[in-house]
């Protein structure tokens, strides 16, 4: 990848996958286009539960470590910890992937239904399709947005979702790189774009939005080689009219490197 530029909007793990982009030789663009803000409403929870203890979720599902440690942290500020471990005790609970699993197994939760490696909304679904919840409450935290492929999945199993917020995803406080990011796509001067989420397109339209390049930025980064870390994040892009070059298979970082690596590597 000698010479190549690259362009990652990734946030929370840029600096790791910087990292394995220069190993391979690359010149690295980073454009953080995600920020993670806490998005808890304590009322909002302590009534949630007690609607809860009311009705119960015959299913919780818990999608991410840190949103599964925010709603502890919720529930242990408000006194109703016990009540929820309660509620989990009673009926099923699933995990998505090793970080909400280690905080359930923390507070002692026990783990019904657990997705299989990669640890995508597939392998969630996966795991509980023996779960009969027609008719049934599910419970879903949710992380940064609604994770829609997962709730519609549940409605057409003839659930009733509830989500519990805990985070939410937003502009980073400096958009500077973006901005970057837009004027060197304008330029010709990237390479490649990786894209390890759908919320960082929308974030990326949107920057470029206040200049009024909403419009022509899919056409920008069509003219160069547009990676995806999976399917949900190339069905945005492909939304969005932006042709995906490749996508990464598993979803995961360490095959989405590889993958541009043989695409951007002579041969």
């Amino acid at each position: 990848m000698n010479g190549k530029r690259i362009a990652i909007l990734e946030s929370r793990f840029g600096d790791h996958l910087a990292k394995l982009l220069r190993r391979g030789g690359a010149d690295v663009l980073q454009a953080p286009a995600l920020a993670e803000l806490p998005d808890v409403d304590a009322p909002r929870i302590a009534e949630l539960i007690d609607d809860l203890l009311v009705s119960p979720a015959k299913l919780f599902l818990f999608q991410t470590g840190v949103g599964t440690r925010v709603l502890f942290e919720t529930t242990d500020t408000l006194g109703k910890t016990e009540k929820l471990l309660a509620l989990l005790a009673q009926n099923k609970v699933a995990a998505r992937g090793p970080k909400p699993t280690a905080v359930l197994r923390g507070r002692g939760v026990r783990i019904d239904c657990s997705a299989a490696d990669p640890y995508t909304t597939v392998e969630l679904l996966q795991a509980i399709a023996e779960v009969d919840i027609r008719n049934a409450r599910v419970a879903v935290q949710r992380y940064g947005e609604t994770n829609a492929d997962l709730t519609q999945a549940l409605v057409q199993r003839g659930a009733s979702v509830i989500e519990i917020p805990t985070y939410r995803w937003a502009l980073p406080p400096d958009i500077s790189g973006l901005e970057q990011l837009i004027a060197s796509l304008q330029s010709g001067s990237i390479d490649a774009v990786v894209f390890t989420s759908a919320s960082q397109l929308r974030n990326l339209l949107t920057v470029a939005g206040t200049n009024g390049d909403a419009e022509t930025l899919p056409h920008f980064l069509n003219n160069t080689l547009v990676a995806s870390i999976g399917p949900v994040c190339s069905r945005a892009l492909q939304q969005a009219g932006v042709k995906v070059s490749l996508e990464a298979e598993p979803p995961k970082l360490g095959p989405l490197v590889a993958a541009l690596t043989r695409q951007l590597t002579p041969a």
